[in-house]
């Protein structure tokens, strides 16, 4: 990743992922009776309602140009108005797990890519054109189980938080969602402890471990 050439191959796959993030959540939440993200133009793929300044440019560059060994970023969070749900807690749940299911999908996608040029002889070392779509199919594999994996942790504002709420007994759930107004400090936390985050996000590693054993299998 320390060519240019290497960011025109990861950014597309990195806008697509987290702009079908959004977009699942947005198309969720209308079919569940709220009209928000309609009406704030979010129910769209065009990627352009959904940057945000940070987390879609800035960061994904500045660990370009760190040569941090990858790349990662998100989306603009789509507005729900959870009031507007026919069915609060159905709507919320589903509303919650579209974003995860989203990148669980576009992995499925991504490794069936990868098989497929793995099985027509294609490297990831390849030049030209057919390397550069291998890589962007592991990356794009890669991307959206870090995606999905990550926002399945239950610390507000993460969609696992949504899910954990709902499956605690009420008096359990009012507590945890008074916890929540700090979740953006205990995210911090778990991303600065050494070590921690890592324990969490094992099951990335686990599952690309056995996608690039199957991948690398078929060549």
């Amino acid at each position: 990743m320390a060519s240019y050439d290497a960011l025109l191959l990861f950014v597309p796959v990195l806008l697509l992922s987290v702009v079908a993030h959004e977009y699942a959540h947005a198309r969720v939440a209308v079919s569940q009776g709220d009209p928000t993200p309609l009406m704030l133009g979010r129910l769209t793929m065009n990627p352009l309602p959904h940057i945000d300044p940070v987390g879609t440019v800035l960061v994904p560059l500045l660990l370009f140009f760190s040569q941090a060994g990858f790349i990662i970023g998100w989306a603009k969070p789509v507005p729900v108005n959870t009031r507007n749900f026919r069915d609060y807690r159905r709507g919320d749940v589903l509303v919650s797990i579209a974003g995860v299911t989203a990148n669980f999908l576009l992995a499925l996608v991504f490794f069936l890519a990868a098989l497929g040029l793995s099985a027509a002889g294609v490297e990831v070392s390849a030049p030209g054109l057919a390397g550069g779509l291998r890589r962007m199919s592991e990356f794009g594999l890669f991307l959206n189980l870090l995606l999905g994996i990550f926002n399945l942790i239950p610390i507000p504002p993460l969609d696992g938080s949504h899910l954990l709420y709902h499956l605690l007994p009420p008096a359990l759930g009012a507590r945890y969602r008074e916890v929540g107004r700090y979740g953006m400090v205990l995210l911090f936390l778990v991303i600065l402890v050494p070590g921690l985050l890592g324990t969490l996000l094992y099951p990335v590693r686990f599952l690309m471990e056995i996608a690039r054993g199957v991948i690398d299998g078929v060549a």
